[in-house]
């Protein structure tokens, strides 16, 4: 390997001006370099590039870990983070997106605002293996949705659009989840969007309906995440500097006041918009 301002096999160029050059694209453009050659393989992994592409806060994101994160390189680190930890007890997931090196948080469902939730007859709490956390809320019976949370915009990457999303399972026996439709918002500040989403299919006649509805808009569609659960998207913010307080994202349907059943919430997930 070339030592630091030694030639290497990059075309004469020293391998630490590829590494600092490299430190300035982005983690996908970096892999996609080392396969150039042995130079560019070798200050693609380095130490300086990955520390780049890292959050300027990580070394507090680990000391905030439920579970010792172990590596031996800062690439290491990089993609170890990518595949999600626990922090803050447990109440938050923490995730860098793969791409780009944004940070991702997941809200745990005890710490989400819901509804009746400390009610047994209509919210009951169970573990499942395939969830981040230690347990889940499922939806027993409510007639008057509501559930929500917030997260603090300063562990959040800046000047980063980001996109809410609630991650969930629908029982076989679920119902009344939509139509009629749920209102889906986020808050930033004096900032505000509004979506209806329904969280179960519905057919054509079904949404010709509620497209007359007044003051409707875009209506956000439900989609399988790679790790088995569903998303729905519930609304995008922008995150300037982190200093506008917290974002809100909730979910509700108060008006119809049919029943619900079979909802299952992993949580409530703000990720950078792709």
């Amino acid at each position: 390997m070339a030592g630091r301002g030694e030639e290497s096999e990059g075309g004469g160029v020293p391998e630490d001006c590829i590494s600092h050059v490299l430190s300035l694209t982005t983690p996908r453009d970096s892999c996609r370099a080392a396969l150039v050659s042995a130079a560019f393989r070798s200050a693609a992994s380095s130490d300086a590039v990955w520390e780049r592409f890292l959050p300027s806060d990580y070394q507090s994101i680990l000391s905030r870990a439920v579970e010792p994160v172990e590596y031996s390189s800062k690439r290491e680190l990089y993609f170890r983070l990518c595949d999600s930890i626990l922090v803050d007890g447990g109440r938050l997931c923490f995730q860098l997106e793969r791409s780009t090196g944004g940070k991702c948080y997941m809200i745990c469902p005890r710490s989400m605002r819901i509804i009746w939730g400390d009610e047994p007859r209509y919210w009951s709490w169970i573990s499942l293996p395939e969830s981040r956390f230690a347990e889940v809320a499922r939806l027993q019976f409510v007639c008057w949705f509501d559930i929500g949370g917030r997260i603090d915009c300063r562990l959040l990457s800046p000047r980063t659009t980001y996109a809410a999303y609630l991650v969930f399972k629908l029982d076989s026996w679920s119902s009344g989840l939509g139509p009629p439709p749920h209102l889906a918002s986020v808050k930033l500040g004096a900032y505000a969007s509004e979506f209806n989403i329904c969280l179960e299919d519905h057919d054509d006649r079904d949404e010709e309906e509620e497209e007359e509805e007044e003051g409707r808009r875009q209506r956000q569609r439900r989609r399988l995440r790679d790790d088995g659960w569903m998303e729905i998207e519930l609304g995008v913010f922008y995150n300037d500097e982190g200093d506008d307080g917290d974002v809100e994202m909730s979910l509700m349907e108060v008006k119809a006041l049919n029943s619900k059943h079979g909802l299952i919430v992993q949580g409530l997930e703000v990720r950078p918009k792709i």
